[in-house]
């Protein structure tokens, strides 16, 4: 009789581990309570924090890193990253507005020229990671770094030139919705959609949780870890568009600027996904990259200076994790 009652301590811990909330719905309970504490901050400064003007502005600060955190979510949950994404949407921004030269004609080739070299960059990313054996963190910076190259040398700054239909992207709405939040949630659906109900996402699940697992039983490890770095670079491609539509031209530095590599990993670390892979999904970092946006959102209705946010955000995320992993290991004991 007393060899049970371990196991029913274990078992009510485990009951109790079960009812804690998931990483997905932790993100969403940390913003809501950051939501009320931002709201009763600027309501003390004397401001007023949930207008139509801030929502519009988190949706549309939240669009393009939104973009990138959805394709570094592919990568991640495949047990790689990619530190390429910020220098390769100053590229895709530049070539997409030397392509257009300000022309309505030439959007349909930019665009297309766009997903064409993202889609390149991200298959040299995966091969150099899968033929070279090389791992994501060098692989990814090694290429980042040879793009930062190319744009040094060709860009000395702002170039080409966005046609104004094409600029309606980063600057018009539907009713409170800005066009470019329908994108992000558009390339989210597709995120999920692969990664939920098809064997693509399956496959990707596996390899990051244990690659030589789902070698053994048959998957094509590389090819998986090939494509999800397609998808990221893709996406990142998608995002340069997106900057080049609101800046009106491309911009060597548009990327790196916004800090788009880290600032789209921390998004999905905030999310809940696991950086070994395996674990976490599309909507928890969603609710990351909203998380990081609303908190940008109080810090400049509060008048804060960079060097406080860089610290706070650094604090958040570190706790984030720290979080996440307590309670991971709590279930594992």
């Amino acid at each position: 009789m007393n060899l049970l009652v371990p196991a029913r301590r274990g078992e009510a811990q485990g009951g109790r581990a079960a009812r804690l909330p998931e990483p997905t719905q932790m993100v969403f309970l940390v913003l809501l309570g950051l939501i009320a504490i931002g709201w009763v901050l600027v309501a003390l400064d004397g401001g007023q924090f949930l207008t139509m003007e801030s929502v519009v502005g988190i949706q549309q600060r939240s669009a393009a890193l939104g973009i990138v955190a959805i394709g570094q979510t592919l990568a991640i949950l495949a047990g790689s990253l990619d530190l390429s994404v910020a220098y390769l949407i100053s590229l895709t921004s530049l070539v997409a507005a030397e392509i257009m030269a300000g022309r309505d004609g030439n959007i349909l080739p930019a665009v297309a020229a766009v997903l064409a070299v993202s889609a390149l960059v991200g298959l040299v990313n995966g091969l150099v990671i899968t033929r070279l054996q090389v791992h994501a963190f060098i692989a990814t910076l090694g290429v980042a770094l040879i793009i930062r190259g190319v744009v040094d040398h060709l860009y000395d700054g702002p170039a080409g030139k966005v046609p104004e239909s094409f600029q309606l992207l980063g600057y018009s709405r539907i009713g409170p919705i800005p066009v470019s939040a329908l994108l992000w949630a558009g390339v989210a659906v597709v995120a999920w959609f692969l990664l939920s109900r098809t064997r693509l996402g399956y496959r990707i699940y596996a390899v990051g949780g244990n690659e030589e697992v789902a070698r053994l039983s048959g998957i094509r490890t590389s090819r998986t870890i090939v494509i999800t770095h397609v998808l990221c670079s893709v996406c990142a491609g998608i995002a340069g568009l997106l900057l080049a539509s609101r800046l009106g031209a491309g911009a060597p530095t548009v990327g790196t600027d916004g800090g788009y590599d880290l600032e789209s990993i921390a998004a999905v670390v905030l999310g809940g996904t696991a950086l070994a892979g395996g674990k976490g999904g599309v909507s928890g970092t969603v609710g990351g990259v909203l998380l990081l946006a609303v908190l940008d959102t109080i810090f400049n209705q509060l008048e804060i200076n960079s060097f406080v946010k860089d610290v706070v955000r650094g604090v958040v995320i570190v706790i984030a994790v720290a979080a996440y992993a307590r309670r991971i290991k709590g279930r594992s004991t």
